[in-house]
């Protein structure tokens, strides 16, 4: 079995691992494109970048890959399934149709209206005069009230803005749509949406198109500081637990958004196979959708994969070739938790090229597994921190708290200059 998972990340490094400790009986011959230095030691890495469709495919068709998995989402977008299902390819991920869902944010608002799936109250706004004469017009509250702007393209996770008061609203639409704040690209238009108040929750689910299988509800931490302060980053932990999602709000949850939107995807004619991973606020009146994502979101990734009995590979397959409907899978028990280290100055101008030490001693914690997120070899033989999110430290435990006490005496052994971490990751009560 040739598989080829596509990314550089700690999710990515998840996915490699997975592979090949959850396959029964068999180990797949794991690559990755592009990789980074953690992967490189349970996959082959492959230089070749992760929006490269084309090279991609070549690739693929010279090293009668069998199975193709995309991490992340931008070369979805760039039509990585559609070339790969146009050269008779198996690949386990949506089209670039289908992945507008995460691509577009005004596409997947309206896509929510035409379907009846709960979400927050929306404008599009296609220029930043425009968006300022929403947000002045008070259909989203007076000046002191809180409203969310969202770059409409993808903007690596830091292309939303929770903003105090309309104030800072107009200087996130100004700093996205004029100052280059997250590329032009990705600012053409902007959604301003009311905000919501509740506990947030992901909801992750693998399908063929047809049918599905739910993963553990998950807890992502967005914001970089402690306490839930700070600007919004790709993740800083996430957390499974029965915390979560209780029985009957899953249940809410699976019956007013994920099937409507499996639903709608399949009444739209959009090809949807791969992971669909939804976004929930849960308020006072039910569950409500923050977004969609298409693929597993990072960190979550890690803390939900360390839960997975069954074989990974056989579920992708299963969602590649339209056979999910067979295929029982099977988790674990436990709670878990990841807690990422991330470089000084993330999310805006983080630190590369220090030294990381103390890895082997993190790893030697029982129940721990470290992923790579930014990190690259030096000439000496050590590692070296080349992005923000540079590890993931993941663990499962009887309880979460057990889980997160795994995480952090792991955490607390790794050194480099300009190291930082929440040590709130799993607090729900903020």
């Amino acid at each position: 079995m040739n598989v080829l998972v596509i990314g550089s990340g700690g999710r990515e490094h998840a996915l490699c691992r997975t592979l090949a400790r959850t396959a029964a009986g068999r180990r797949p011959r794991v690559f990755c494109a592009p990789g980074n230095a953690g992967i490189a030691a349970d996959a082959e890495c492959v230089s070749i970048g992760a929006n490269d469709v084309s090279a991609l495919a070549d690739f693929a068709e010279r090293e009668r890959i069998e199975l193709t998995i995309p991490g992340g989402e931008s070369s979805l977008a760039a039509g990585l399934a559609d070339e790969f299902e146009r050269r008779r390819l198996a690949v386990a991920g949506p089209t670039r149709a289908a992945a507008r869902l995460e691509s577009s944010k005004a596409f997947a608002k309206d896509f929510m209206l035409r379907h009846r799936i709960p979400t927050a109250r929306y404008r599009v706004a296609e220029s930043a005069a425009e968006a300022l004469g929403v947000l002045r017009g008070g259909e989203f509250g007076a000046a002191d009230a809180s409203v969310v702007v969202k770059a409409d393209g993808l903007a690596a996770g830091k292309g939303v803005v929770v903003a105090r008061c309309r104030a800072e609203a107009e200087q996130a639409v100004v700093e996205m749509m004029e100052g280059g704040r997250v590329g032009s690209e990705a600012a053409g238009r902007v959604v301003i949406e009311e905000a919501l108040a509740g506990r947030e929750a992901s909801l992750l689910l693998w399908t063929d198109g047809r049918d599905y299988k739910l993963m553990p509800p998950a807890r992502d931490h967005k914001r970089v500081g402690e306490g839930d302060t700070g600007p919004n980053t790709g993740g800083m932990g996430a957390v499974t637990s029965p915390d979560v999602l209780d029985e009957e709000t899953l249940a809410r949850c699976v019956r007013e958004v994920v099937e409507p939107t499996l639903e709608g995807a399949r009444a739209d004619g959009l090809d949807f196979r791969g992971v669909l991973f939804v976004g929930l606020m849960l308020t006072g009146e039910g569950p409500r959708v923050l977004e969609y994502n298409v693929r597993f979101g990072d960190p979550e990734t890690q803390a939900i994969l360390v839960r997975l009995r069954s074989d990974l590979y056989q579920i992708f397959d299963a969602v590649a070739r339209g056979g999910l409907g067979g295929v029982e899978v099977d988790w674990s028990e436990e709670a878990s938790a990841c807690v990422v280290l991330a470089a000084r100055g993330y999310p805006e101008r983080p630190e590369t090229g220090a030294r990381i030490d103390g890895l082997e001693e993190a790893a030697g914690v029982e129940g721990v597994q470290i992923f790579h997120a930014g990190t690259a070899p030096a000439g000496d033989g050590s590692v070296v921190t080349a992005g923000g999110r540079v590890l993931g430290v993941t663990a499962a435990g009887r309880t979460l708290d057990a889980a997160l006490a795994r995480c952090y005496e792991s955490a607390s052994r790794i050194h480099w200059d300009g190291v930082q971490y929440r040590r709130d990751i799993g607090t729900l009560n903020y």
